[in-house]
């Protein structure tokens, strides 16, 4: 007689699926943009604007969707992660996944880490969008120099 295996929830299964294999990641940013409606949604278009001028050849990607983050966070990719989008009550997250690694001559990362730095923009703040740009052309850069190592 064979051991029982555990069920397992296929992705078809699992809350939301439908809707990831439906939805293009890009009409799901789309989509959150427009759920925030307000400072936030603004500050998150601003920014994927800056990362595609940088980057032509960005990725958009949706990830970590859940039942507490229906919407998940927007990723924007080039041969790896450059950054990702969240949002919160008081502030929008810019987390740079080799931040560390990068060189911040304007001092954008206020969010220190000996792997991840992040940009927290509140309402209001100034934000230099030419450094900005400049990060995200670094983090490319460093993504596409680690490829196949």
């Amino acid at each position: 007689m064979e051991p029982k295996r555990k069920a397992t929830k296929r992705a078809a299964e699992k809350p939301g699926a439908e809707t990831a294999s439906t939805e293009s990641p890009s009409a799901l940013i789309d989509a959150r943009i427009e759920e925030l409606g307000d400072w936030r949604g603004e500050v998150l278009a601003r920014i994927r604007a800056l990362i595609k001028a940088a980057d032509p050849q960005v990725l958009e990607e949706v990830k970590w969707r859940k039942p507490s983050n229906p919407m998940g966070v927007p990723v924007w990719s080039h041969s790896g992660i450059i950054c990702t989008g969240e949002t919160y009550k008081d502030h929008v997250k810019l987390t740079f996944g080799k931040g560390a690694s990068l060189e911040d001559p304007a001092r954008l990362f206020n969010q220190p880490g000996t792997v991840r730095r992040a940009i927290d923009i509140r309402e209001g703040d100034a934000f230099d969008e030419s450094a900005f740009q400049d990060l995200v052309r670094a983090a490319v850069a460093l993504n596409v120099s680690r490829v196949g190592r």
